[in-house]
This record gives C-alpha cells, sequence and structure tokens, in this order.
C-alpha cells in the first residue's frame, strides 16, 4: 500500500493507494501551519495512523510539500509555509514514523501524478503546471521526477514574461525580489490586477463569456502570456505533454486558445505537445505523493 500526504497551508490530505492505484481511504485535516513545526509533524503522523487503521494495512509514505528540501543543507527552503524552513522535515518525519519517507515538492507531485496515471500517462516527457494563487510546475521524465541540482526544477513561473510588450516592462514586483515573473502575471491574483483588481478570475472568465468587451479583452492578454511563457519551456524541453492544473485551468477557452496560439512562438515548423487539463483535479497532488515511491 502506497500513502500519499498532500501538505499545503490551508489542509493536510492524506490518501492510501492499493498497488493499482485505487483509492482506499481518504483524510483530509485543518493544516496547522500557522501554529508551528512540531503541530504539522504530529498532525502528519496522526494522519499516517488513521490511514493505516482504516485499511488495516502499513504502507510508504510520500509528502508533497511547498518548496523544497535543499540539497546543500538538507533544510526545507522556499516554503511558503514558513514555519518549514530550515528544518530537518524529511529526517523528523522517517523518525517519528519508523520508516524512510520520501518528499517532493508539490507541483512535482502533481506532475508525477499526471503521468502516472492521469493526464499524461504513457507519455516520455510531461511537463505539469499549476495556474493558482501562483504559478508552479514539475517535470516527469520517463516516470520519475526531475528536480534539478538544487531542486528547483520546474521553476518556470519566477523566470521572467517572454517577449514582453513596451507595456509589460519592467512588469510587476514579485515577492521573490524582482519584478515581471511570469507568476505575476499569469496567477490569479496577477489576472485580477490586470483587470484593475475588481473581480476574480471566475467572474472575469464568465463575464468574458457573456460578451463584456473588457473582460474579453483582459482573458485575450491572458491566454497570450500564456502562451508565450509555455513557449519557452517547450523550446527548451520539448514535452509530450504538457498538463494543467489549478484553478485557473478550468477557464473558458484555454484548451482551444493555447493551441491555437502556440505556433506563433515556439522554434519550429510544428507543435506536437498536446496541451491537456488534468485528470485528477485537485486530487493529483495527494496521489503523486503517494507515487513518490515505486511498486
Amino acid at each position: 500500500m502506497r500513502i500519499g500526504i498532500d501538505l499545503g497551508g490551508t489542509k493536510i490530505e492524506g490518501i492510501a493507494l492499493a498497488p493499482d492505484g485505487r483509492e482506499l481511504a481518504r483524510r483530509r485535516i485543518p493544516s496547522p501551519t500557522r501554529t508551528g513545526y512540531d503541530a504539522v509533524l504530529a498532525a502528519i503522523t496522526g494522519l499516517v495512523a488513521w490511514l493505516e487503521a482504516e485499511t488495516g494495512q502499513r504502507g510508504t509514505v510520500g509528502i508533497g510539500m511547498p518548496g523544497a528540501i535543499s540539497p546543500a543543507t538538507g533544510l526545507v527552503k522556499n516554503a511558503n509555509s514558513t514555519c518549514l524552513i530550515g528544518h530537518p522535515l524529511d529526517h523528523d518525519l522517517a523518525r517519528l514514523l519508523g520508516r524512510p519517507v520520501r518528499l517532493e515538492n508539490d507541483a512535482n507531485c502533481f506532475a508525477l501524478s499526471e503521468a502516472t496515471d492521469g493526464a499524461g500517462a504513457g507519455a516520455e516527457v510531461v511537463f505539469g503546471v499549476i495556474l493558482g494563487t501562483g504559478v508552479g510546475g514539475g517535470l516527469v521524465v520517463h516516470g520519475r521526477c526531475l528536480r534539478g541540482a538544487t531542486a528547483i526544477a520546474g521553476e518556470w513561473g519566477h523566470n521572467p514574461l517572454p517577449w514582453p510588450a513596451d507595456g509589460e516592462r519592467p512588469g510587476p514586483a514579485c515577492y521573490c525580489g524582482k519584478h515581471g515573473c511570469i507568476e505575476t502575471f499569469l496567477s490569479g491574483p496577477g489576472l485580477a490586477r490586470d483587470h484593475g483588481g475588481t473581480a476574480e478570475a471566475d467572474a472575469i472568465a464568465a463575464a468574458a463569456l457573456a460578451g463584456d468587451a473588457a473582460a474579453r479583452t483582459t482573458l485575450d492578454r491572458w491566454f497570450d502570456r500564456l502562451a508565450r511563457s509555455l513557449a519557452t519551456v517547450i523550446n527548451l524541453v520539448d514535452p509530450d505533454v504538457v498538463v494543467l492544473g489549478g484553478g485557473l485551468s478550468n477557464l473558458a477557452g484555454t484548451y482551444e486558445e493555447l493551441p491555437a496560439r502556440l505556433p506563433r512562438h515556439v522554434f519550429s515548423d510544428a507543435v506536437a505537445t498536446r496541451i491537456a487539463r488534468a485528470r485528477h483535479g485537485d486530487s493529483s497532488g495527494v496521489r503523486g505523493a503517494a507515487w513518490l515511491w515505486p511498486s
């Protein structure tokens, strides 16, 4: 049995999967990241104990987390749940659970889930994209997460927006300290800001569908920026499929607009990369954490 844990800022979700991927048990609890590191450890170990009691089986444990374990220090870095930063999360959980655990960035877990038995199943190279409050990405090659030398592979959201127009420079300030990052344009808050800050992303999309010209113009800019940004990923990696997840992946028109716009920017005579909606939706992260352990 495989156990997956999705550690988020507002919730922690756990799932138990049979060897063939069938769901055996699932539970979601509030995340205590605001309470502190020790509370997070207790919550995860308690959730694993519940899943094993519910199924009557002991399982391997994989965990999807914000940020990553630094190869240089062995400590958590780049996590927006700041109570995790600077701690040896993998070692502490292994000690408490009495077994080795595998940790991976949550976007990598999303990509692994979709590459294993989701929209990218059977593909050799899968790039998973999360479009939500932030913009994340993960790369899976031959069924394995590609982490990179410093565990930042797939962080396309903190590259500059490609081929910027005059009105897009220098771009909005990003929390990383730079201006004009892809995330500042393509995230939900970025889309809302581009529309004047008067509506959320789903409301903008609904207004565009209803014929609102201003909303349609805003959404058109968003599709163009998304196509430009993904084109640089395709130029660099040439994946078989790009799988989109997160709330903004459901915006109407996405899967018609992107294939039509990509050829303008991809450095090739044809674009073979398929653009697909995530099959497992918001369950992909926790499923991917479980799949961190091979059979």
